[in-house]
């Protein structure tokens, strides 16, 4: 982009990059904005997305934690966070004590927990694994379903 500034521009071309599961494009864009505005709440937020959807929830949780001390309020950065860092905002159900034991952590209790409605559940096992395996596709998509569902289920 000959206008390195724009940061608008940039986020713009990053989501558009993005719905084209360009990632690694996006993933640029949005590299290039923080260099010149590290407390673009809105960028650290999507470059979260970006590297969850990668895979990368290490990445991810760096951009979500950066993204909520900027913005204390953001609740649903907050939530996801909590969700990422494997197990803080599920709760303390049933289920949640049994994930404390990797034997549970599998793609098919993961289904299970996404087919019975526990997407916070869900969730966990699928970042558990991806932090296993990152080129985890099956997971990675397992995750953003558990996402959609979560979000759903509260918005």
């Amino acid at each position: 982009m000959r206008h390195p500034h724009y940061a608008t521009a940039r986020l713009i071309l990053a989501k558009a990059l993005m719905s084209r599961e360009d990632f690694t494009g996006a993933l640029a864009e949005i590299e290039a904005i923080l260099r010149s505005s590290p407390k673009d709440v809105q960028c650290h937020r999507l470059a979260a997305e970006v590297h969850r959807r990668l895979g990368r929830i290490d990445d991810a949780v760096r951009h979500l934690e950066r993204a909520a001390s900027l913005d204390p309020g953001d609740r649903e950065s907050r939530a996801l966070l909590g969700l990422l860092r494997a197990g803080a905002a599920a709760g303390d159900s049933g289920v949640t004590r049994l994930l404390a034991d990797d034997t549970f952590v599998t793609t098919a209790f993961g289904t299970l927990c996404l087919d019975q409605g526990l997407a916070d559940e869900a969730a966990i096992v699928f970042t558990r694994l991806l932090r296993k395996d990152p080129d985890d596709a099956g997971a990675r998509e397992r995750l953003e379903t558990a996402l959609r569902a979560r979000s759903r289920r509260k918005g």
